[in-house]
């Protein structure tokens, strides 16, 4: 599958659409739309809570905190219930 190519844009009604490559059709009938710098992003809709999760996964090489956490010491005080 190439990594880029050309897609029409168009008016339908009121509302402007994409016309997507067949290489590039996404499944199901809805996708996320965000915005990324100049461009759009589109992504699809997981359908259920396990695919959700499949996509979680995704990131599970990408460090939260790059060198640590470097929290300062909770300081010593009174008990919050006593």
């Amino acid at each position: 599958m190439a990594d880029t190519a050309i897609a029409r844009l168009f008016m339908h009604g009121r509302s402007q659409a994409v016309r997507l490559p067949k290489e590039f059709r996404l499944p199901g009938d809805r996708v996320r739309v965000r915005h990324m710098g100049d461009g759009v992003l589109l992504e699809p809709i997981a359908s259920d809570v396990d695919a959700w999760f499949a996509e979680l996964d995704r990131f599970v090489d990408v460090p939260l905190f790059e060198d640590g956490r470097n929290q300062p010491p909770t300081p010593a005080g009174e008990d919050f219930f006593g």
